[in-house]
């Protein structure tokens, strides 16, 4: 069979299913099980001496496990039918596509802001790490859309791009350490020494996909202009990454992300992305999620591109 079709017919299925069906909460995730196993060995391992080694041990460990338990399935089922392995990507892939999920709660948020403040900073705490007890509106509605640009690269075009570079097995691999990160990878007196290798394997993992995702999310909206604002801005953040999606949605919006937040307790100044402080409305929300959602299928075209070439080249 053509390797065209067999690269391509797992992306565009997986992310079907993942624009039809979200992440039910009924369907048993992977990521669960991961978190599972993370949350084993930080309570095993993290503590006592040698904390970074044994939490770089650790995850390296997991990264590696994931790549070749996936790399096996693959290989045996296409040993059995080739359909078989075609359907198992196809389930890996949306497994490990998070688009139609964040987009849903991004909008929840915007929605129950609406109702009232604590509605929205309940809802808002369902899908960010800062504290959000004290959150004003325009607060509660700039840390979702913040959310929605960073999750754009982490949940879609990261794991797209890894899926690319080597396959399902990949994708998996790059799943596990986005979840290593979000559990362990924080610079709090608990994580900070026991957490660090994962941080710094999650920062090389979303260089490229992180300024991909900036780039994509300019193309769809087609104001090349922005390109300029984001190499601004970009690199302002405090993660060597999250700044760029942010920042290109920001100069989309043409609005101001970041500023001071609570984290783990902690006052945090984050430094501002844009300098138009001005009210974020609904209507940033739905021009927010439209260039997400074309970004996917930018990102879904250079898929077929490279099986594309791909298939030239290997005849």
């Amino acid at each position: 069979m053509d390797i065209i079709f067999f690269i391509v017919l797992p992306m565009l299925t997986g992310w079907l299913l993942d624009r039809m069906l979200g992440d039910p909460a009924w369907l048993p995730h992977p990521v669960v099980l991961f978190g599972k196993v993370i949350a084993w060995g930080d309570r095993r391992w993290n503590k006592g001496d040698s904390r970074m080694l044994k939490g770089g041990f650790f995850a390296v460990s997991l990264i590696v496990l994931a790549f070749i338990i996936t790399g096996l399935a693959v290989c045996s089922l296409f040993r059995i039918n080739l359909w078989l392995a075609i359907a198992f990507n196809s389930v890996i892939v949306f497994y490990c596509l998070a688009g139609k999920t964040l987009s849903g709660e991004v909008r929840d948020v915007f929605l129950a802001a609406g109702r009232s403040v604590e509605e929205g900073r309940r809802q808002v705490a369902r899908i960010v790490g800062r504290d959000t007890s004290g959150l004003s509106p325009q607060q509660i509605r700039t840390a979702a859309l913040e959310t929605l640009s960073e999750n754009l690269s982490d949940g879609v075009i990261a794991p797209v791009f890894w899926y690319i570079l080597l396959g399902v097995p990949g994708m998996m691999a790059y799943k596990m350490i986005n979840t290593l990160d979000s559990m362990i990878g924080y610079k709090s007196e608990r994580y900070k020494r026991f957490g660090c290798v994962a941080a710094r394997i999650d920062d090389v993992a979303n260089y490229i996909p992180a300024r991909l995702t900036a780039a994509l999310m300019i193309l769809c909206n087609g104001d090349l202009k922005i390109f300029s604002f984001v190499k601004k801005y970009g690199s302002q953040h405090a993660s060597p990454n999250s700044g760029y999606p942010e920042a290109a949605l920001a100069g989309i919006l043409d609005c101001r992300f970041g500023g001071p937040n609570i984290y783990f307790g902690s006052a945090v100044n984050k430094p501002y992305i844009g300098s138009n402080d001005r009210l974020i409305i609904t209507s940033d929300m739905r021009i927010a999620i439209g260039i997400n959602l074309k970004s996917e299928i930018l990102m879904l075209l250079l898929v077929i591109l490279y099986g594309i070439t791909l298939s030239f080249i290997i005849r």
